[in-house]
């Protein structure tokens, strides 16, 4: 003899719910789970069966003092079909009024686009003025040390370089008096050190040329530019 199925959650619920309608009364949980296997639900799921009909708002539950009473009506179910019907009925009008509106859209996009001699010439004509656009935008690219901004920005980073290699050269003169001051009998093997070291007599002071104005500075035409 093949083993009975037992039953599926939602024959589980449909069990459940005959309980409530066939006695339109109020019930406990323990009651319920007492009512449950005579319709053919154990007992150990009558809990989460109700529950899922407490979440469909299928079965209404409330506390009163310290118990928890679940009920439900067959006008209480029928009313949240209704709900679910009319949900989904504007939800479906609102879907085709939305495609109708995207249908109106794309045709209207279309429109104007249409395949022709004078639009494959124009779409030609915007692909070379692209490609002009990104050549001469490369072409600026390699010019970018001739910027204005840029110039002054190494004009200012020369200037500071110069500053700092002339204070150097202040204090390597300073110690080298010093040195000569302090000892005087060792006046050659210092001038020695000294000149092994880079500092010769034609060790001096750095002076700069003076700056070309930037208007000076030829920058080189981009092909094709008049």
């Amino acid at each position: 003899m093949s083993k009975k199925r037992g039953l599926s959650l939602e024959e589980k619920r449909e069990k459940m719910l005959q309980i409530f309608y066939e006695s339109q009364d109020f019930f406990l949980l323990k009651e319920l789970e007492k009512l449950g296997p005579k319709k053919g639900v154990i007992t150990q799921s009558v809990k989460d069966v109700i529950q899922s009909l407490v979440d469909d708002d299928l079965v209404l539950k409330d506390k009163i003092g310290t118990s928890v009473y679940f009920w439900s009506l067959p006008s209480s179910a029928g009313n949240q079909l209704k709900n679910v019907y009319d949900k989904l009925k504007s939800d479906l009008e609102s879907s085709n009024k939305r495609y109708k509106e995207l249908v109106e859209q794309s045709a209207a996009l279309k429109k104007g686009r249409e395949e022709s001699d004078e639009r494959d010439v124009a779409l030609t004509e915007l692909k070379g003025l692209q490609a002009k656009h990104n050549e001469l935008k490369e072409e600026l690219a390699k010019h970018a040390d001739n910027d204005p901004a840029a110039f002054e920005a190494m004009k200012e980073a020369i200037d500071v370089a110069h500053a700092a290699a002339n204070r150097w050269t202040d204090n390597i003169f300073t110690l080298r008096q010093w040195c000569s001051k302090n000892f005087p009998q060792a006046t050659e093997q210092l001038d020695n050190l000294f000149k092994e070291v880079g500092v010769t007599d034609e060790f001096d002071y750095l002076e700069l040329p003076p700056a070309l104005p930037l208007s000076s500075v030829s920058v080189p035409k981009a092909e094709g530019t008049p």
